[in-house]
């Protein structure tokens, strides 16, 4: 099995669309409830519905990218607002925090090997 794609709830899907065009995704699918993305690298793909009442969304997305530091200075160029810059995390991954217009979190990180092997990895289980 693998994972197809998380949909984010946005309020404004025009602000939602601009944000992360300007993180650097390439929009796939563009309607005026739904917007659907592929990621720089890889096949991930991600999408945004549009809500019409009040949400609250506790969910996190991380979107990895090796080269993090220069990423965010990018990105802070282009006009992102940061939480939170590039900081080395106890379990052994450089996050930085942001949030879309909507609220929703976002980490931009990098663990490399301590992704899928941290030091406290446990057998498969099934």
């Amino acid at each position: 099995m693998e994972l197809n794609q998380v949909t984010l709830p946005v309020k404004n899907m025009e602000d939602a669309v601009q944000f992360y065009l300007t993180l650097g995704f390439t929009q796939i699918v563009d309607t005026p409830h739904y917007a659907r993305f592929s990621c720089p690298d890889g096949d991930s793909t991600f999408s945004l519905s549009l809500e019409y009442g009040e949400f609250e969304n506790h969910s996190v997305i991380y979107f990895e990218h090796e080269m993090l530091e220069e990423l965010c200075n990018s990105l802070t160029q282009k006009g992102i607002s940061f939480e939170q810059q590039p900081t080395e995390e106890p379990y052994l991954w450089k996050e930085a925090i942001i949030k879309d217009p909507s609220g929703n979190k976002i980490k931009l990180y990098w663990a490399g090997e301590n992704r899928l092997s941290p030091p406290w990895k446990v057998d498969k289980r099934a």
